[in-house]
């Protein structure tokens, strides 16, 4: 078990905190810190200041975009939530994405003041939060293909009432030791593509779970951004039978705990953050 302490909006853990300070220089470097967001009704401040703003209202005066310039970082991904198709409460509001360049420098910006001064409203507006440190995977080369197919030609493509959507998935998996990507969750994946392929989705970015920095004591192993150029393609791959045929047969034996939430993105430049 990994040493933890407790926030009102999730558990520290500790141990990953020290990997990330202790890191070796010349082992360090890049870090995309996932945020899973569910934000008060109303912001509740520790200082006890009277106040009627919502939480999220709250969370957008702490968005700490000097500090996060002055360690070298940026946010690369924001999207409010749509929908959450699968995963037990809470119901996710924000998902948000912030790539640092190293481990540590995601430590060094909890230590400046003006960080602090401005974490007072995360701290008001958060119910609760999952953050988890990730790593890019190589897609396989079957996958390939629908890293960035064009959108013009596509039966579903973006417009005014429908424009793109990003669809995320947060996965651990049946095999809590599980580093890889299981033989199931391969199959399942493989026969996906040959339905999600014509429709256009596009790989934003699938990354290893290297740890939970703040969450509530569960493991992830996988995060998964796939973008789709409408919601209605979405909705035709979600419901293609051969799909849902390869879920019940693959997908589910695979996975023992997700988040499926679609969202629609304000911020998106994970595929480029990545190097994709």
């Amino acid at each position: 078990m990994t040493e933890t302490e407790n926030r009102s909006y999730g558990q520290i853990d500790k141990a990953y905190a020290t990997r990330l300070a202790t890191t070796p220089t010349d082992e360090d470097g890049p870090v995309w810190m996932v945020n899973l967001m569910k934000y008060r009704e109303r912001a509740a401040y520790t200082d006890g200041r009277d106040t009627d703003i919502s939480g999220r209202e709250a969370d957008n005066r702490y968005t700490p975009v000097e500090p996060l310039r002055a360690v070298g970082a940026e946010i690369v991904f924001a999207g409010d939530v749509e929908a959450q198709l699968s995963g037990d409460a809470p119901v996710w509001d924000r998902i948000g994405v912030v790539r640092y360049p190293t481990r540590r420098s995601f430590i060094d910006m909890q230590n400046r003041d003006d960080f602090r001064a401005k974490h007072v409203h995360k701290s008001a507006g958060m119910e609760q939060t999952i953050i988890i440190g990730c790593q890019p995977f190589d897609v396989p080369p079957a996958l390939e293909g629908v890293l960035r197919p064009e959108w013009a030609d596509v039966p579903h493509p973006p417009t005014d009432d429908d424009g793109p959507v990003v669809v995320l998935h947060v996965i651990r998996y049946s095999d809590d030791a599980a580093e890889a990507t299981p033989d199931e969750m391969q199959a399942y994946q493989s026969a996906a593509a040959q339905v999600a392929a014509p429709q256009g989705v596009r790989i934003s970015g699938w990354f290893t779970a290297e740890g939970t920095i703040v969450g509530d004591g569960r493991p992830w192993h996988q995060v998964r951004f796939n973008a789709f150029p409408s919601k209605a393609a979405f909705m035709a791959v979600a419901t293609d039978p051969a799909r849902l045929q390869a879920q019940h047969d693959h997908r589910e034996p695979a996975i023992a705990d997700t988040y499926t939430v679609i969202l629609r993105p304000m911020i998106d430049r994970l595929a480029e953050s990545v190097g994709w």
